[in-house]
């Protein structure tokens, strides 16, 4: 098979995909109750289950998750003896952050400037769409030549760990002989990129409570000790005067030995402001791939608006520490909450609470798998080579299906690169990018197909 016709199906298929990305878009499903409904996730489950039965899947199921959400399972049985290959995606997104900084509705497709904009368009409901063009690809040229499972997580972005849960108890259920995960993307746009290593993550919340109630700042500031002050100085103490992560037993020195990431490109990809300096040491591709990094995500406190006089009796902080490859993200938690205890001034009273964590991931970048996307990715991408790179962010699911299947091969893909601006305002997906990838992957089956009939 030549990649004209398979990309001549694709391009003749995008006004379909754009049209269903828009009706999965739509749905706001962002797997918290607490933020949006829990029937918007349960509308997206349906919407996947529902495309999955249009391409003749069977067993199409909704699994019911640990963490009460739910992911859709399909089978598509292949050629007698065809291996077997498990496309993962995830229907779930990020909440849409402050709204009034969209230029468009979050949940609401966008053309604009040559991109297509949306919660999820890129991470990852994009990538359910992208396997989608590439079976319909091979099925109107000759056939889909392999089994293919498909599932879409329903909590990825959560962190909650339903899946991987779900997956150790059902082994059966996802086994395959490679995994495409289809929630990565590319260095650049039109740079085709596999990723090599993910970063673990763990979450976790510290309050801090230093008086019975709030008091009068007149009356009492000065001697009454201020919680959030002493959340203020005890998140101060993670990082150094350079901003390199220092938590207390955790080593940070390690150096990335791939493709590299020049200063001045992440400063434009990251739209770091003028005459504002990056923090950590190294290089980029150093810091944001091979070490580890600890984020303030969220805390508790009063806003500016209506703020009152007082001495603060509480304050609590959501703390997100990234765990690069060769280190334990369960060790990291450990480390990570024996620094925030012992480090709150005042004897403040500390109370910590694990919501999340993820071991880091690497892959065999050796295996006959990548052989076969590099061969795709070149037939797909003309005049480019395939390149491999790390991700700084974690898919804790990588490390669950490897230790379930340790002779299933991995691979990590997808329609994300700088311009898509995934987990903030205004994400996009460039068009031109989800062709491609549905050519690279239609490709890449047929490549990995024929190389296990040698």
């Amino acid at each position: 098979m030549t990649a004209r016709p398979i990309s001549e199906t694709v391009a003749s298929l995008m006004p379909r995909a754009r049209a269903e990305l828009a009706e999965l878009v739509a749905f706001q499903s962002v797997a918290d109750p607490a933020v949006f409904p829990k029937s918007e996730c349960e509308a997206a489950a349906n919407w996947v289950a529902d495309a999955l039965r249009a391409e003749d899947f069977t067993d199409v199921a909704l699994l019911d998750t640990p963490d009460g959400t739910q992911s859709v399972y399909g089978f598509l049985p292949g050629p007698a003896g065809a291996p077997t290959v498990l496309l993962y995606a995830h229907y779930d997104v990020q909440p849409p952050l402050d709204e009034s900084a969209w230029l468009s509705p979050p949940f609401e497709l966008t053309d604009r400037d040559g991109r297509w904009y949306g919660r999820g368009a890129a991470d990852c409901k994009g990538g359910f769409i992208m396997h989608l063009l590439a079976l319909r690809a091979l099925k109107a040229n000759g056939g889909v030549p392999v089994s293919v499972k498909v599932i879409a997580e329903g909590s990825e972005e959560q962190g909650t760990g339903g899946l991987e849960r779900y997956a150790e108890a059902h082994p059966e259920l996802l086994a395959a002989d490679t995994i495409v995960i289809g929630d990565a993307g590319n260095f650049r746009a039109g740079l085709p990129t596999v990723t090599a290593t993910l970063r673990g993550m763990t979450m976790l919340r510290v309050q801090l409570d230093t008086l019975e109630g709030n008091l009068h700042s007149g009356q009492f500031g000065g001697a009454a000790p201020d919680a959030l002050a002493a959340m203020i100085q005890l998140l101060a103490s993670l990082r150094d005067e350079h901003g390199t992560t220092t938590v207390d037993g955790l080593t940070g020195d390690t150096d990335w030995d791939g493709l590299q990431y020049p200063e001045a490109e992440f400063r434009q990809d990251a739209k770091v402001l003028d005459g504002v300096e990056l923090i950590g040491t190294g290089t980029v591709a150093d810091r944001i791939w091979a070490r580890p990094a600890v984020t303030v995500v969220g805390i508790d406190c009063p806003p500016v608006v209506g703020a009152t006089p007082s001495v603060q009796a509480s304050a609590r902080a959501q703390v997100s520490l990234r765990v690069p490859p060769g280190h334990d993200a369960a060790e990291a938690t450990k480390l990570l909450t024996a620094h925030l205890e012992s480090h709150a001034p005042w004897g403040a009273r500390v109370s910590v609470e694990q919501v999340g964590q993820g071991q880091p991931f690497r892959a065999d970048t050796s295996s006959p798998a990548y052989t076969a996307m590099a061969g795709a990715m070149r037939d797909a991408y003309p005049g480019q080579e395939m390149q491999s790179s790390g991700m700084g962010g974690s898919i804790p699911l990588c490390n669950t299906l490897a230790s379930l299947y340790p002779q299933a091969e991995i691979l990590l893909i997808g329609l994300s690169e700088p311009e898509a601006q995934i987990h903030a305002v205004n994400e996009s997906v460039s068009p031109e990018e989800l062709e491609r990838m549905s050519v690279a992957e239609a490709l890449f089956l047929h490549n990995y197909a024929e190389s296990k009939k040698v």
